[in-house]
């Protein structure tokens, strides 16, 4: 396919019987049944349990840990755009939804990530270990060969692609195929690429992971995760870790989560614009020795992510020049950019992730992570190219 940022919707697959294309689904996906006086939009169900007697049957919701309709709502919209056969499972946060998924590696077992993915992904995994739970090999995973090489012995694949926050294109068919042949469970985090971009099980991929906080919900004001996948039987071990672990997600964030699904299209699309001609720019800077971008042409990963993907995303990895101390202080000289944490929200954001303890001693001290909003682009870059000219070059 053909990466475009400027149209969603040029190479996407229809989404459901409906044929309805993926930028529809999330405005149309999730509604109550079109009956006469029936609301627009879905009601929140705040209830902690469900009447019922006699024998349980599967089907029954019994208790609040187990179902909730407003959940379900979005779950059923995240399985369409991912072109999943089953509903999707929401989790209280995205590292719960990871450690679901991670509790698929046997006893035992051996699992292979990125060296560069989402921190908390890699401290659950370093965790795992630590206690002798598992064995975790990490890997380069733009090194295509290096990644089929170890999962010889391994028993689940992660991935990342674009990865946190280096930016490095995985090549997913290749490696999914692999892992396939290898019999090993291969699982995709699909946070920075959205299912509007990048929909890994059509790649392959048996399982895949969302942050929802991020672009899913798209407004910084819920926490919430998922778990997507075809195959029933991990579908129920998933679900059965979720009840079990109490990793269960509050209906009204649930309702959140889907009322910010349906602007997903417009922020995505806006944000990957956005995104592109920053990085351009950003790349003529005085003051920046180094950008990642997979959508710039002399990017390692843009050939790849052009063949896989529908776009290259709204993440931007800049190196600027000087030391910490310079670099921090551009941060702080910013006034629209916003410094924190996170990514996905309407807000464009910033942050050197070295300040984190736990980061890989192999991301740059200076890189800066920037998470392009939807604001004025011109506005964008004008607080940009302020704070970063008074870096000493």
């Amino acid at each position: 396919m053909t990466a475009r940022s400027e149209d969603l919707s040029a190479h996407a697959p229809a989404h459901g019987s409906d044929g309805l294309r993926p930028d529809t689904v999330v405005v149309a996906g999730g509604r109550p049944a079109p009956e006469h006086d029936a609301p627009v939009g879905p009601s929140i169900v705040l209830t902690s349990t469900y009447r019922g007697s006699g024998e349980p049957r599967d089907s029954d919701r019994a208790y609040g840990r187990f179902s909730n309709p407003t959940w379900e709502d979005v779950e059923g919209v995240l399985a369409r755009l991912e072109c999943a056969r089953l509903p999707a499972l929401l989790y209280a946060s995205g590292l719960a939804a990871i450690a679901s998924v991670l509790s698929l590696v046997p006893a035992g077992g051996r699992l292979v990530m990125p060296r560069h993915s989402y921190q908390g992904s890699l401290q659950l995994a370093a965790d795992l270990e630590a206690r002798g739970l598992i064995s975790v090999v990490t890997v380069d995973v733009a090194d295509t060969d290096e990644v089929v090489a170890a999962l010889d012995a391994a028993d689940v694949l992660w991935l990342e692609s674009p990865t946190n926050p280096m930016l490095e294109v995985a090549d997913l068919p290749v490696l999914l195929a692999a892992a396939r042949e290898r019999g090993v469970l291969a699982c995709v985090d699909n946070t920075f690429a959205t299912p509007l971009v990048q929909r890994p099980l059509e790649l392959g991929a048996d399982v895949v992971v969302h942050s929802v906080t991020k672009y899913l919900a798209g407004h910084s004001d819920v926490v919430l995760g998922a778990a997507v996948t075809s195959d029933a039987a991990l579908r129920g071990r998933l679900q059965q870790h979720r009840s079990l672990h109490g990793a269960v997600p509050g209906p009204f964030e649930a309702w959140l989560a889907l009322r910010g699904m349906r602007t997903l299209a417009l922020r995505v699309e806006r944000s990957m614009a956005s995104a592109a001609e920053l990085a351009r720019r950003l790349q003529e800077h005085p003051a920046v020795r180094e950008v990642r971008y997979p959508g710039l042409p002399g990017d390692p990963g843009h050939a790849r992510a052009a063949a896989q993907m529908d776009g290259f995303g709204s993440i931007v990895a800049v190196v600027p020049s000087g030391d910490v101390a310079a670099v921090e202080a551009a941060v702080d000289a910013l006034r629209l950019w916003t410094p924190a944490t996170s990514l996905g929200g309407v807000e464009s954001l910033v942050e050197r992730r070295r300040r984190h303890h736990e980061e890989p001693r192999t991301v740059p001290e200076t890189l800066l992570r920037l998470s392009v909003g939807i604001e004025n682009v011109e506005d964008l870059w004008a607080d940009l190219d302020r704070a970063l000219s008074g870096i000493d070059r």
